[in-house]
């Protein structure tokens, strides 16, 4: 690992208290290309820790409030006639940037949602027929309330399965808490980090994360995982093949993170629940037990021979 990624993480570490595992998951999945859903209850920072990450890697950062009335065009832009020269312009909307916070990403109709899933997964937008690539950088981390559903309009299983990670954002620890309220009460300004990366380093490293390898065994591991979802009687739906893609690429960013160069069966422990979470879902008789997918995802990982 770099010198710079290792001072990233230490000042991301530094202004977001009690997240840590979240937090290099995060750094992770935008190293890995893949976008992530932020599940958790308003209040526990989860605007901050991604405008913060935007500023450390030196990208641009948009924030968008998802709400029942927000049309697609409100995100990708649209065109309008301008009467003094009689042309038309475009104007580009929010999801022109690097780093995208889809806020409450469940309270806006599906129409809405897919014209952000189609940006995630083509890395471009079509405006009233005219196509423009998305930067190279692009990265979209959607919020979830797990509370307050009346009115909301839940993401397809399918449309979950274009996120790399589901991460669950918790309350911090007492003495983390208290230093949350310390630093927020004592800081005068903004406060903002100053940037640690700029974009082209940034892309330098991802490119680096390709050359990490990973073992015919710890791969066929994967697959034993991914595969056991899907024929054990715990699990209605299993998960696919795009699951254990995003388990490989999010375990060669986990293991460049760590310094080394190749990947282990740790590494792949490490990033399977949060790939799995929202990828699979439970039988009804689990359900009415009161499993949870967390809880299942790590017996399942458990139950598989590590390779040795």
């Amino acid at each position: 690992m770099s010198t710079e990624l290792a001072t990233l993480i230490e000042k991301y570490e530094n202004k977001i208290i009690g997240q840590s595992t979240n937090l290099r998951l995060l750094i992770c999945a935008v190293l890995s290309g893949g976008h992530v859903l932020l599940e958790g209850v308003p209040g526990t920072g989860k605007t901050q820790m991604v405008r913060t990450l935007a500023t450390l890697i030196g990208g641009e950062f948009n924030r968008i409030q998802f709400t029942p009335d927000l049309l697609p065009s409100d995100i990708t832009g649209s065109t309008i006639f301008n009467m003094k020269d009689s042309s038309f312009t475009t104007l580009k909307g929010p999801i022109f940037t690097n780093i995208l916070l889809a806020d409450e990403v469940n309270r806006t109709p599906a129409k809405t949602q897919a014209a952000l899933l189609e940006a995630m997964e083509e890395k471009q937008v079509t405006i009233q027929g005219e196509t423009y690539k998305l930067d190279d950088v692009f990265f979209v981390v959607a919020t979830q309330n797990p509370i307050e559903f009346e009115g909301t309009y839940p993401l397809p299983e399918a449309q979950q399965d274009r996120f790399l990670f589901k991460l669950h954002i918790d309350f911090p620890g007492f003495e983390e808490e208290k230093k949350v309220l310390t630093q927020v009460l004592e800081s005068s300004g903004t406060n903002a980090p100053e940037p640690v990366l700029d974009l082209d380093s940034f892309l330098s490293i991802r490119k680096e994360i390709e050359s990490v390898t990973i073992s015919d065994n710890v791969l066929e591991y994967t697959m034993e995982i991914v595969r056991k979802t899907r024929e054990t009687d715990t699990i209605r739906f299993g998960a696919s093949t795009r699951a254990a893609i995003s388990i490989g690429k999010a375990a060669k960013a986990w293991a460049y993170l760590a310094g080394r160069d190749y990947v282990t069966p740790d590494d792949i422990k490490m990033v399977a629940r949060p790939a799995l979470r929202h990828r699979i879902q439970l039988s009804p008789h689990m359900e009415l037990e009161g499993a949870t997918v967390d809880q299942i995802i790590n017996e399942l990982v458990g139950s598989v021979p590590v390779p040795r």
